[in-house]
């Protein structure tokens, strides 16, 4: 009720204050981008400086050369920079699930300064909301290159949701992070052929077990359960990836998102990683217990071994 009534009110003003309304809304989210840009810079700067300094755990493999941030949480951009100047593009176009409100996901460098169209989803009507506020703001007359839809993404709704959206064939990637059911999601996607797959691990369930929660299209993580209670590890999503054509060419330095080429596009410029050289803890989470302790919390929980 309080919500329509504050809608009421600003349809009631005149059009320079719902504007400037909006301006206020928006201008956490602005300094938010300068202070990333200032990080970046910073990054940049300091990188070849101190690249000694991050040892074996940066350079494992080549991709981990080019883990840097500009909007993504743990230095996709640059890899994903990285991986596309060696495979190329063809049509520059995405879909990339779980964006929150769109600020801090894997896509937003790609759409908002390098001019790629795609489709973004989050299952909160809130972050939908703001992604569609902030995508229309930084992106002026081409805020029609990013739709962004409200959608709890199933393995009974997937394809429907991409088909009706105008997502069919071939594209350039496809990011996956859902917090849950991010394997039978992944499985269950037949409608788009992505060249690039990124999707989020859970390094907790550690680099030798093939495991992920079972199916629940009703799965919201923490909810009755552990917070470290979700998705499936890397063997796992690896496992899935070659079943689908893809091979495993890395992971991020935080311990988040892993990075799949399909064979044929990455065939002479990419090569195929095993899984444990490309695994890394979850850097935030390992800062006092390692993988196996937190894994010790949650291993009496349901798994399905694949």
């Amino acid at each position: 009720m309080l919500r329509l009534v504050k809608k009421l009110i600003k349809a009631s003003l005149p059009g320079p204050w719902r504007l400037a309304i909006d301006r206020i809304r928006d201008t956490p989210g602005r300094v938010d981008d300068i202070e990333r840009h200032f990080q970046r810079l910073s990054a940049l700067l300091l990188m070849e400086k101190y690249e000694s300094l991050r040892g074996d755990r940066a350079f494992r493999n080549p991709i981990n050369r080019y883990d840097q941030t500009v909007y993504s949480q743990h230095g996709q951009d640059g890899i994903l920079l990285y991986i596309f100047s060696r495979v190329g593009v063809t049509n520059c176009r995405f879909v990339e699930f779980g964006i929150w409100d769109g600020r801090e996901c894997n896509t937003a460098n790609l759409s908002l300064n390098f001019g790629w169209s795609g489709l973004l989803m989050d299952s909160t009507e809130e972050l939908v909301s703001a992604a569609r506020r902030y995508y229309a703001q930084r992106l002026g007359t081409r805020s029609a290159n990013v739709t962004i839809v409200q959608c709890k993404a199933t393995r009974e709704n997937i394809n429907e949701v991409l088909e009706r959206n105008g997502y069919k064939g071939e594209i350039d990637l496809l990011s996956l992070d859902i917090d849950g059911n991010d394997y039978w999601v992944w499985q269950a996607i037949k409608v788009i052929d992505p060249r690039v797959a990124v999707v989020e691990y859970n390094a907790i369930l550690g680099y030798e077990r093939s495991i992920t929660i079972p199916y629940d299209p009703d799965f919201v993580v923490g909810k009755r359960r552990s917070q470290f209670y979700h998705g499936a590890s890397l063997p796992a999503l690896t496992k899935q990836a070659n079943s689908k054509g893809y091979v495993l060419v890395g992971c991020d330095l935080e311990g988040t998102d892993a990075f799949f080429v399909r064979k044929d596009v990455a065939a002479g410029v990419l090569s195929e990683v095993a899984v444990e050289a490309a695994y890394f803890p979850q850097l935030l989470r390992s800062r006092t217990l390692t993988p196996e302790e937190l894994f010790e919390s949650i291993k009496h929980l349901d798994f399905v071994t694949v």
